[in-house]
């Protein structure tokens, strides 16, 4: 089991060896991917990349085939640099944080228009009753 540390730093440079390996492959399939973050467990046996593709639908399941099938050399890229005594696996996941960032700024830029229609509604409107609900006319007669 290795420290948090030392495991944060080795899925730092992980990261940095497969964006960097991932440049060099030749795959006609392989699209504008950025490698975006890197997860490993506590025992350094299984990384997760996580990474983003620019560009269609298509693009992106070319280069979930493209990353599959180049995994084996990534990982003897990334077990030579790091020299351990054994190599992590690699797993790619598609991460779909912007798609979710995206939907979340047009919710976000959704309530804003409906919070100005309603701040319109509101600006005419007059409250019911009196001014001063607390006033009480009779008592102040009394006095």
């Amino acid at each position: 089991m290795a420290d948090p540390a030392k495991q944060a730093q080795v899925a730092e440079r992980i990261r940095t060896l497969v964006a960097t390996a991932v440049r060099g492959l030749k795959d006609p399939r392989m699209g504008m991917v950025t490698i975006t973050d890197s997860r490993i467990t506590s025992d350094l046996r299984d990384a997760t990349l996580f990474y983003t593709v620019l560009g269609t639908e298509q693009e992106v399941q070319d280069t979930a085939a493209a990353l599959q099938s180049a995994t084996g050399h990534l990982r003897s890229v990334v077990g030579k640099a790091l020299g351990m005594r054994n190599s992590p696996s690699l797993t790619f996941v598609a991460d779909t944080v912007p798609e979710h960032a995206d939907r979340i700024e047009s919710l976000i830029a959704e309530a804003a228009e409906r919070d100005a229609s309603v701040q319109q509604e509101r600006d005419g409107a007059q409250f019911a009753g009196d001014s001063d609900p607390y006033r009480d006319d009779a008592g102040d007669d009394a006095k």
